[in-house]
């Protein structure tokens, strides 16, 4: 949003843009009231990061209005929770529009590439191949909110050996999302090698007495490994967005 509002004052200034279309713009600052939907598109300046769009329960006719705003905005678009049947319905909707499905994320992004904004990496990791849907939304979220990302699945407990493999990497990265279901253990397992911060994630996967990702959060919750923060259960895009704001201010800090 900062580098799009000053592309438009340069234009501005040029002669390329006239007041009434720089007006037009900016007018809709702090957000957009389209009635039943309101976009806050101050939030990137305000935060840092923009906005991203919740896509369950919204019908396709809202995020077709949503999509038509950012892209008129020039801005990316990154919507999560949306099912491949939903994201049929929006891309004939939303014809001459590049959108991109990203399936195992469930996330809705623009064709164009994400563009890296900030110095640190993060890291993704998963305990088990059955966390890969909630490790993608973390992985797809954080590339498109200006991240450098790397990601290792199905390295779980279960076999030590495969997370040992990693240890010599993983003070390499600003960041550690790591991902598990089950008992929830391979984020303290994570913390304890490493001086590097990790946002733990339950996942909802599991066997009875799993209680829906219940247990695993209790675990992470209560793991004796410091520098873990805990995000709610199959929370990955609330993970990115954690793991971006602290690649945000190591950047502001680095400049």
């Amino acid at each position: 949003m900062e580098t799009n509002i000053k592309k438009k004052i340069e234009l501005l200034k040029s002669g390329q843009l006239s007041e009434q279309d720089f007006f037009e713009y900016i007018k809709h600052f702090p957000y957009k009231d389209m009635g039943d939907v309101k976009l806050d598109f101050h939030r990137k300046l305000r935060r840092g990061l923009p906005e991203a769009i919740y896509g369950s329960g919204k019908t396709v006719e809202q995020l077709v209005k949503i999509v038509n705003r950012f892209h008129q905005m020039d801005e990316n678009i990154l919507i999560t929770r949306v099912d491949v049947e939903k994201f049929k319905d929006l891309s004939n909707s939303c014809p001459g529009i590049g959108l991109i499905y990203h399936e195992k994320a469930r996330i809705v992004t623009f064709s164009k590439e994400p563009e890296v904004r900030f110095k640190g990496s993060i890291l993704v990791i998963s305990a088990g191949a059955s966390d890969e849907e909630v490790a993608e939304e973390a992985f797809v979220s954080a590339r498109y909110l200006g991240n450098k990302v790397e990601k290792e699945y199905d390295v779980g407990v279960a076999c030590i050996a495969r997370i040992l493999d990693l240890k010599p990497r993983l003070n390499d990265y600003s960041v550690l999302i790591v991902v598990a279901g089950m008992e929830g253990a391979l984020p303290s397992v994570v913390a304890g090698m490493t001086a590097t911060p990790v946002i733990a994630v339950p996942t909802s996967v599991g066997y009875g007495a799993s209680f829906n990702g219940l247990a695993a959060l209790l675990s992470m919750l209560n793991s004796c490994a410091g520098g873990i923060s805990v995000v709610n259960i199959d929370n990955g895009f609330g993970a990115a967005y954690q793991a971006s704001l602290i690649n945000q201010k190591i950047s502001s800090f680095e400049k």
